[in-house]
C-alpha cells in the first residue's frame, strides 16, 4: 500500500467482516429459489424471499459499516529513498 501525499493510504483493505457482504449476493443464484411454495400471505416463495433477502443485504452491510468505520489503516514505512522521489528529482 502506498500513501498519497495527502497522507491517505491508497489500495485495497481487506477486512473479515467483509466477507460477510457475501450472503446478499444469494439472490443472483435464481435457480435455488425459483419456486411457488411455501406461499407467504398468498405471495409465492419466489418473490417473499427476494424481499428478505433485501432486508438481509441492509442489515449485512450495516453490520459491516459499523464493525470497519473505526479501523485504522496501516501504512508501511517508506524508504530514505521513495520510488516517488526519486521520479521527481527530490531526494530527502
Amino acid at each position: 500500500m502506498a500513501g498519497k501525499p495527502s497522507g491517505k493510504v491508497s489500495g485495497l483493505q481487506f477486512s473479515p467482516w467483509n466477507l460477510l457482504l457475501i450472503i446478499p449476493l444469494v439472490v443472483i443464484v435464481t435457480p435455488l429459489f425459483n419456486i411457488d411454495h411455501p406461499r407467504l400471505f398468498g405471495m409465492p416463495f419466489f418473490y417473499w424471499f427476494q424481499f428478505a433477502c433485501v432486508a438481509l443485504g441492509v442489515l449485512c452491510t450495516g453490520i459491516v459499516y459499523a464493525a470497519t468505520r473505526d479501523k485504522r489503516t496501516t501504512r508501511p514505512k517508506r524508504d530514505a529513498l521513495d520510488v516517488d522521489d526519486l521520479d521527481e528529482g527530490d531526494v530527502k
